[in-house]
């Protein structure tokens, strides 16, 4: 028997408070869950990438009870695989994020857009709007040193 592939596979972790969607999950041939995250642009190493892997990794593991030592990012530009491995300080990464994300929400104040370079390949660019945000702050910041009176 061979490797079972699914897409968008619906993912959840309730101990972490993750929900999400896989692109694929390879299930190899003895059970063991292999996410992949398909990523636009050349291979290239960013912990981010990791760590959203790693994320689909835990949720699979809770959703099925198996371990999920391995996972890969597949660059399109590149037609390549990377191999992540799961380790020890990923999983406290996702840990750690997951919680600052979630005391986020629960405060209700979001952080401002950042509008570097990453925002061009985001999917969420049209709805953040990283560039509008940008302009507004440097118009506040414009505002503020023309009427400011110092004492």
């Amino acid at each position: 028997m061979g490797v079972r592939i699914e897409r968008s596979l619906p993912l959840v972790c309730e101990e972490l408070r993750l929900i999400g969607k896989s692109d694929v999950v390879e299930f190899l041939a003895d059970g063991t869950p292999y996410p992949v995250e398909y990523k636009h642009g050349p291979r290239r190493q960013r912990t981010h990438d990791d760590i959203q892997l790693a994320a689909q990794a835990l949720c699979l593991e809770e959703m099925t009870g198996l371990a999920v030592p391995l996972g890969a990012i597949y660059h399109a530009s590149s037609h390549r695989r990377r191999q992540v491995v799961i380790t020890p300080q990923l999983r406290q990464l996702v840990a750690s994020t997951s919680a600052a994300i979630y005391s986020m929400l629960q405060s209700g104040k979001m952080p401002p857009a950042v509008n570097d370079a990453r925002c061009r390949e985001c999917s969420l660019l049209d709805i953040c709007q990283p560039q509008v945000l940008a302009e507004e702050a440097r118009r506040r910041s414009i505002h503020w040193s023309l009427f400011h009176v110092e004492d």
